[in-house]
């Protein structure tokens, strides 16, 4: 288990790898290992519970965790995004969830918002090419192709242009991976179900702790997480999670990704590949975990606020820009990485 620092308010996030059960007494929680080791876990400690385990439990431990406002994201057994308990919403508001469908079904707020959504995240895209380009690396082409897309994503008129104008500039992002990376493969395109490589792999595994990270922070706030605008509304997905993590995927993930196959941090014995397939394996995963939540603890100086913020906060940050665009208390503006 790690217990990674960090969290609102000083609760802490909860990575469980190993099976066994987790239950509730009073008001602590208790992880039962298959070894028959016991480790206490106060629930005032805890911001929110990853399971990436086999792990047993009843609604009595899920209606206290309700009650507590504690969302948990379960993983599969190859680290595979499986679900989340999101808790009944404590902080709700009728107007507000009204100001989301007027966006949705209003043709060009919704458009606004969705552009906005496209325009950051192509902007922290070419951030970290620029980065790599200013080191010598030869990734000129990916960001001409960047810059190519910002006029037409500017333009677009409607959701299915966005979507592909995303799509082009990640197809040609994805290729400048080959020189910033020191592969002994050529890294050629994004493949999801099953990663066939141990670059696809990291990006699955590390988008779907995004999506979760930014679904908790969307909890805390009076967004529907179900209502969105650049991803289509639909059943069995939170996908105003999946709009806003577009904003921090290359910030949070892609960095991250760099950072840990240049250094070796991991390397080829952390995968299990196969014919057609590639998963991080336990260690592998527990490695990724434990940088992406110190990742999510890093902070900046904010230019607004005067102060550092953690990225995490950048995350509660941006959800509450939204609101203040669908209350009409200020134009909404996706955040754009300044550091």
């Amino acid at each position: 288990m790690l217990n990674c620092a960090g969290g609102r308010e000083m609760a802490r996030s909860y990575y469980v790898f190993k099976s066994g059960r987790v239950r509730r007494k009073e008001n602590t929680l208790y992880f039962e290992g298959e070894d028959e080791s016991t480790r206490p876990i106060p629930i005032e400690d805890v911001d929110d519970l990853y399971f990436f385990g086999e792990i047993d439990l009843n609604t009595k431990l899920l209606n206290f965790l309700g009650q507590q406002g504690k969302n948990a994201h379960i993983f599969n057994y190859y680290g595979h995004y499986s679900g989340s308990f999101y808790p009944r919403e404590k902080n709700v508001s009728g107007f507000l969830l009204l100001r989301q469908v007027e966006h949705y079904r209003d043709k060009g707020k919704r458009l606004f918002i969705a552009r906005e959504l496209v325009g950051a995240a192509l902007h922290n895209l070419r951030r970290n090419l620029l980065y790599y380009k200013n080191r010598g690396k030869n990734v000129e082409d990916s960001i001409a192709a960047i810059e190519a897309e910002e006029p037409r994503v500017e333009k677009a008129s409607r959701i299915d242009e966005l979507m592909g104008a995303e799509g082009r500039v990640r197809a040609h992002y994805y290729q400048a991976f080959n020189q910033i990376l020191d592969l002994d493969f050529e890294f050629t395109k994004r493949v999801k179900r099953p990663p066939d490589n141990m670059v696809n792999a990291l990006i699955s595994f590390g988008n779907a702790l995004t999506y979760t990270a930014t679904l908790s922070e969307i909890y805390v706030t009076q967004l529907n997480p179900t209502i969105s605008y650049l991803h289509e509304p639909s059943t069995r997905r939170f996908s105003l999670s999946l709009d806003i993590s577009e904003i921090f995927k290359p910030v949070l993930v892609d960095k991250l990704i760099f950072k840990l196959l240049n250094t070796r941090m991991l390397d080829e014995k952390d995968f299990d590949e196969g014919l057609g397939y590639a998963y991080l394996t336990e260690k592998g995963r527990k490695v990724f975990v434990r940088e992406f939540d110190s990742k999510l603890e890093t902070t900046v100086k904010h230019r607004k606020l005067g102060r550092n913020v953690s990225y995490r906060t950048l995350l509660r940050l941006e959800c509450y820009r939204l609101v203040r665009h669908l209350l009409g208390m200020e134009s909404y503006r996706g955040l754009r990485a300044w550091w």
